[in-house]
């Protein structure tokens, strides 16, 4: 794997642009910033908290799940994230306007439920996103986590699945029939079959959900992205890599990574066959060929 740019604060949230940089955030900087083909970093916005997962919207603006932000620790030359901040700033999901920097925040709670660590997001074609909130954990306690669907305008929030362990990543199967979501703790992926956008069939408990894999030994899930053929590549933790799970037998492959912490992966290129590697830990972004392309992203044109 080639190192595209170091010395990021722990980046997450990839999305590889149609002009070869890519958008990411820093969750311990608090910013979203933009690392270009050179590798240079540039701060698009400083929006504090813990900006955590980052998705294009449907007018071209980012949308960031912004955690409220962690206590962090390093070890080693390595960072890793802990429990609630001391200063932490309140959970919410914000947009930023490409051209400017400025940010707004558009949701904070639902039905009057603080949000608590937003932390990934995925917008589906009619242009609304589903959002995973992992909540936030305070020493012997943690919040139960939950999904959500919102419209991109602020004029909608819905919880989706309450209460669901640690949800981390999220995506749509390529017919958008299915949405994904990776559960860190107990690194388990699993899958809700939808009726239309924004509406998961049955209810949805817990019990809903389908099992669909989960790695051997000792490793956690994080974000995700889904390749075209449908394949989900889950960001995986201890294992330090990339697990490739076949949607209906929940076969892995694993990619691995130098970096034990591997969060994120996106895809870019032409042919969408490039594969960019959040390495958490050490502060990088990686770049690979991959052997099969990744879905397009709805509202980004590549």
């Amino acid at each position: 794997m080639q190192e595209i740019a170091s010395g990021l604060r722990f980046p997450e949230g990839p999305i590889a642009m149609p002009d070869g940089s890519v958008i990411l955030v820093e969750i311990a900087r608090g910013t979203l910033s933009r690392v270009t083909p050179k590798g240079t970093v540039e701060v698009i916005a400083d929006l504090g908290g813990g900006p955590n997962g980052a998705a294009i919207g449907p007018d071209g603006a980012v949308y960031v799940c912004n955690n409220g932000g962690f206590d962090w620790a390093e070890h080693n030359g390595a960072l890793h994230p802990g429990d609630i901040a001391a200063d932490y700033s309140g959970g919410r999901i914000e947009r930023v306007d490409l051209a400017t920097g400025k940010s707004d925040v558009l949701y904070t709670a639902c039905d009057g439920e603080p949000l608590r660590g937003p932390n990934d997001i995925v917008f589906d074609k009619s242009g609304g996103f589903w959002f995973t909130d992992l909540g936030k954990g305070f020493d012997r306690l943690k919040d139960r986590g939950a999904v959500y669907y919102a419209k991109a305008d602020g004029s909608f929030i819905e919880q989706m699945v309450f209460p669901i362990e640690t949800p981390n990543g999220i995506g749509l199967s390529p017919q958008e029939d299915k949405v994904y979501v990776a559960e860190t703790q107990g690194a388990r992926l699993w899958g809700f079959e939808l009726a239309g956008p924004g509406q998961i069939k049955g209810r949805a408990q817990t019990s809903q959900k389908t099992f669909i894999a989960s790695p051997s030994g000792l490793n956690f899930f994080d974000s995700l992205a889904v390749e075209a053929d449908g394949t989900i590549c889950v960001a995986t933790i201890v294992g330090g890599g990339i697990s490739r799970i076949h949607p209906e037998t929940g076969d892995i492959r694993h990619v691995a990574t130098d970096d034990f912490m591997t969060t994120n992966i996106c895809f870019g290129g032409a042919d969408l066959k490039t594969a960019f590697i959040t390495a958490s830990s050490t502060g990088r972004l990686l770049k690979t060929e991959w052997d099969a392309p990744g879905l397009p992203l709805n509202f980004l044109n590549l």
